[in-house]
C-alpha cells in the first residue's frame, strides 16, 4: 500500500513537523528541529532533536524517528520527509532547513530498505521546499551498494 502524496499530505506533515520541533531538547544551540515521516501504509512518526552537552552525542530528528521505526523491527516504504527548525517556538519562521548529510544518509537507509526515493519537503519563511532524497544525497551509499 502507498499513501498519496499531495498538498493536503504535505500540509499535515508539515504540520507534524512543526509540533515535534516543539519538544526538541536544544539547550545548548536553542535551535529546535522537528521532522515528520510517512510511511507507505499512512502512519506518521515525528522526532525532535536532542542535543548533549557532550555535542558529539546529539541526535537529529530525522534519526531520532527512523531510530524510532527501526526499532520496533519495522522495514517500512517510506513515502515522505518533513523538516522544520527554527528557534524555540517559531520552527518554519526563517531560512529552509533541509535534513543535515548525517541523516540523508540515515534517510536514505531506510528507504533503500524500502525501496523508495521519498518526497523531502523542508519548511521556511518562503515556503516549502520540495524536493526528493535523490536530489539531495545524489549517487548515495547504502544497503545494496555491500553485496
Amino acid at each position: 500500500m502507498t499513501t498519496e502524496i499531495n498538498g493536503d499530505t504535505r500540509d499535515t506533515l508539515m504540520a507534524a513537523a512543526r509540533t515535534a520541533a516543539g519538544g526538541a531538547y536544544a539547550p545548548y544551540s536553542n535551535f529546535h528541529v522537528g521532522a515528520a515521516l510517512l510511511l507507505g501504509d499512512g502512519t506518521v512518526v515525528t522526532g525532535a532533536n536532542v542535543e548533549n552537552a557532550s555535542y558529539g552525542l546529539s541526535l537529529c530528528a530525522e534519526t531520532v524517528a527512523i531510530a524510532g521505526i527501526l526499532a520496533k523491527g519495522d522495514r517500512p516504504q517510506l513515502q515522505a520527509v518533513a523538516v522544520t527548525g527554527g528557534a524555540p517556538g517559531a520552527a518554519g519562521q526563517g531560512p529552509q532547513v533541509t535534513p543535515c548529510g548525517r541523516c540523508r544518509q540515515v534517510i536514505n537507509e531506510i528507504a533503500q530498505l524500502g525501496g523508495t526515493d521519498p518526497v523531502v519537503w523542508c519548511d521556511g519563511a518562503e515556503g516549502v521546499l520540495e524536493t526528493r532524497l535523490s536530489e539531495l544525497l545524489p549517487y548515495a551509499f547504502g544497503p545494496a551498494n555491500l553485496g
